[in-house]
Formats: structure tokens, C-alpha cells, sequence
């Protein structure tokens, strides 16, 4: 990067950030000591390019940790491990001049615009804040420059002495636009922004995107639930669930043909995606705990094309057999030898031989009781073992695609795809 933050030549045709295997976990603490008892895992060794002028959209369920690694990419919150680069340098280590670069040309727009502005202040003054921090302008340089921005985003003159509280939601986005362009940044983060506004004011806000992107050369991270957007928004896509990517893919290619079944079941949960909507399908189940994600690939909890290779450990017990009355009732204890192996201790025989018999029933899929070895029952206790397998990472599926997922050829009207690995005996 040069002095006055535009790119160097060379940089021309290598990415414009760069993001390596980027950890971002939360201690949760508890008792009066406050000790730290585990890890929320929001963002779990994720890695992804972005090229000069291009957009890239991250999508996935609410809390799967896009967000926390947006605020990642622009320096808002520091890595638990991983680095972000950007234009070759390490945002983390950046200091002195090298730091107030990488500031002015990452910024950054917030879903809640309304939060994002000072309700105190006027437009004249938040538009024009970076100006007069970075001593770009004053006076009634400064206004000129603000009405400038403004007007790039739809707005004018006779806005600049108006409080935030005074805009509709689309009004507030482009006057949070307007203050991330001030300072001509190289690359903007956009998280959400326009999941709290209707849908004719998200057309306009998209649009106004577009041309800024064209007009001024800007690179987009895109951060949406909404696929529908990113799909007229993006050209490559990343698709995270619970802290770690799914899938990536170049736009075209994830819609046309999902590799992921949670990449499918997304573009089967947004109704804009499907057309007419007949195949219109929810996601079903709950996203499991970010403190204790599943073992091997982490969505077979809600797979309907989950497989005995994809994990199943001794939690899943419990999340399958929890609603079944009284079966629970009577266990004192959990002996751990590890996520797959592990003795329940009851206070009875009987509640002993309860589990037994729910796990031999119609409650445990298919998938989950091929990954079983049968329960040994031994007075009180019972001994629940599952064939261990290692986490499913990323491998490459050709055209520049990755996936996370053992299915070697995923079709999502077949529930038998060909797995390329099997479960030992």
C-alpha cells in the first residue's frame, strides 16, 4: 500500500485481504472466582481470499459467527489466534501510520443503523467526523465535502442539520454509507445492511451499492442471512455454520448446485430462492452450542443426509432421547473416556435398561444407530459407544470450490450419496 492509501502495482492482481485459519473464542466464566470453564468458539480456523474489487458474501444462520469475523476483518475485535491481512500486512500488528492506513481504508457498516449513529449529533457531524479526524478538511471545505458524500448516497444539503431519530431505516443506512465513504476507503464491510428494512427500500440500497462499487472501485465483504441479496450481490460466496465455512463457491456455481446439505437446506429455507415456493422447507432443529460444537462435521445434528461417518457422538444421545418421560429421570452421572465413549450411571437396573431399549428404537436415525456399537448394560450403568471420527475440514472439489462434507458427490434427492470415507468396524 502506498503513503496516500492507494494500492501499489503489484498488489494490482493478489488479494486485497486475506484471512488465515482466524480463531475468535469467548471465555465463559462462572463462580464467585470467576474461573474460566469453557470457550465459546464464535469463530473456528476460518480462511477465505478477497480480490481488489470484488464482493465477497458470508452467509449463514444467526449466530454461526459471521459477524464476529466481520469485526475481525476490520480490526474491531483482536483474534484468539489466525491473522487478517490486509494489502500484505497483519491488521493485528499494525501500528503508528501503518495502523491510521488500514483504518481509513477498511470501514465499516452496521445492521442496526439507528445504534451505529450518535443521537446527539447532527449529519454535518457524523458524515463529517473522519473527515476532521484525518484532517482531509475544515470550514466550509468540510460542509462541501459532507454534501458531496451525501449526495453520492441519494441525499443532499438540506439534510445536513437533521438528528438521526428525523430518517426512516434507509435514510439512516445511506447517511452510515455516506460516513463509511468519506474517507475513499479500499474496502467496506457491510453487515446486514439491509436486513431491518423493507424490501422496495433494500432494492434501492442495493443498487446504490452497486454503483458505488462500480463507480469508485470499492471490494465488499457482504454479510447476509438473506440469499436472496447475496446471490445479485456477490461473486463468490462463503458459507459458515457455527464458527466454521461449509462451503465456498463462486456465486453461480452454489446456486445452480449446492455441495453442502446446509448450503442446500439454506437456499431451500429462503422462498425468493426456490421461485414459486413449492420447494420452500425450513431448517429444522436448533443450532447446538458454540461452547460444545458436534464432533466431525459439525451440522449432522440437523442433516437430513447425516451419514454413520459424520460424527454422531455421546451428546447426541441425549439431544435425540431428552423429550422421551422419565427416561433421564434416574441418571446420577456421566463417566467420559471421551466426545465418543462413555458410561451413564443410573440409580436403577431398570432406568439402566430403559435407555438400552430407547436406544435399539424407532427415535434413533438410521445414520446415528450405524455409528453404534450396541449398549453393554451392566447393573446400573450402560456403556454407549460410537466408532470416533476426525473433525471434517475443508477439501478441494475442483472449479476453485470447497466443502466441508465426507459426501463426495452430494445430491440432495438422494439420501445415499457416496461418502469418501467409512466407518471402521
Amino acid at each position: 500500500m502506498n503513503q496516500d492509501g492507494s494500492a501499489s502495482p503489484s498488489s494490482a492482481t493478489e488479494p486485497l485481504l486475506s484471512v488465515r485459519d482466524i480463531k475468535k473464542h469467548f471465555p465463559i466464566r462462572d463462580g464467585v472466582m470467576q474461573r474460566v470453564t469453557g470457550q465459546v468458539r464464535a469463530v473456528d480456523g476460518v480462511s477465505f481470499d478477497l480480490m481488489r474489487g470484488s464482493t465477497l458474501g458470508l452467509v449463514g444462520e444467526s449466530g454461526c459467527g459471521k459477524t464476529t469475523l466481520g469485526r475481525l476483518v476490520a480490526g474491531l475485535t483482536e483474534p484468539t489466534s489466525g491473522g487478517v491481512y490486509f494489502d500484505g500486512g497483519r491488521v493485528d500488528e499494525l501500528q503508528g501510520e501503518a495502523a491510521r492506513s488500514f483504518r481509513r481504508n477498511c470501514q465499516m457498516v452496521f445492521q442496526d443503523s439507528f445504534s451505529s449513529l450518535n443521537p446527539r449529533h447532527l449529519v454535518k457531524d457524523l458524515v463529517g467526523r473522519p473527515l476532521k479526524v484525518y484532517r482531509e478538511a475544515s470550514g466550509s471545505d468540510l460542509t462541501e465535502r459532507v454534501v458531496e458524500l451525501l449526495e453520492s448516497v441519494g441525499l443532499g444539503r438540506q439534510h445536513l442539520y437533521r438528528y438521526p431519530h428525523q430518517f426512516s431505516g434507509g435514510q439512516r443506512q445511506r447517511i452510515s454509507i455516506a460516513r463509511a465513504l468519506a474517507l475513499d476507503p479500499a474496502m467496506v464491510v457491510l453487515d446486514e445492511p439491509t436486513s431491518a428494512l423493507d424490501v422496495s427500500v433494500q432494492a434501492q440500497i442495493l443498487n446504490l451499492l452497486h454503483d458505488l462499487q462500480t463507480d469508485r472501485g470499492l471490494t465488499f465483504l457482504f454479510i447476509t442471512h438473506d440469499l436472496s441479496v447475496v446471490r445479485h450481490m456477490a461473486e463468490n460466496i462463503v458459507v459458515m455454520y457455527l464458527g466454521k465455512v461449509a462451503e465456498t463457491a463462486d456465486s453461480t456455481s452454489l446456486f445452480e448446485r449446492p455441495l453442502h446439505p446446509y448450503s442446500h437446506a439454506l437456499l431451500q429455507a429462503s422462498p425468493d430462492v426456490v421461485g414459486d415456493g413449492s420447494g420452500f422447507k425450513g431448517l429444522e432443529g436448533t443450532v447446538p452450542d458454540p461452547a460444545r460444537p458436534p464432533s466431525g462435521c459439525r451440522f449432522h445434528t440437523r442433516c437430513a443426509h447425516a451419514t454413520p461417518n459424520c460424527g454422531w457422538e455421546i451428546d447426541d444421545v441425549v439431544l435425540r432421547l431428552e423429550d422421551i418421560p422419565e427416561l433421564f429421570d434416574e441418571l446420577v452421572g456421566v463417566e467420559r473416556a471421551s466426545a465418543f465413549d462413555a458410561e451413564l450411571q443410573f440409580e436403577s437396573p431398570a432406568a439402566a435398561e430403559g435407555l438400552a431399549t430407547a436406544l435399539r428404537g424407532s427415535t434413533i436415525p438410521n445414520a446415528m444407530a450405524g455409528a453404534m456399537e450396541p449398549a453393554v448394560v451392566t447393573g446400573n450403568s450402560v456403556r454407549v459407544r460410537f466408532h470416533e471420527v476426525p473433525t471434517v475440514e475443508l477439501s478441494a472439489r475442483g472449479g476453485g470450490r470447497e466443502v466441508a462434507c465426507i459426501l463426495e458427490d452430494f445430491d440432495p434427492d438422494n439420501d445415499h450419496s457416496h461418502s469418501t470415507s467409512s466407518v471402521s468396524p
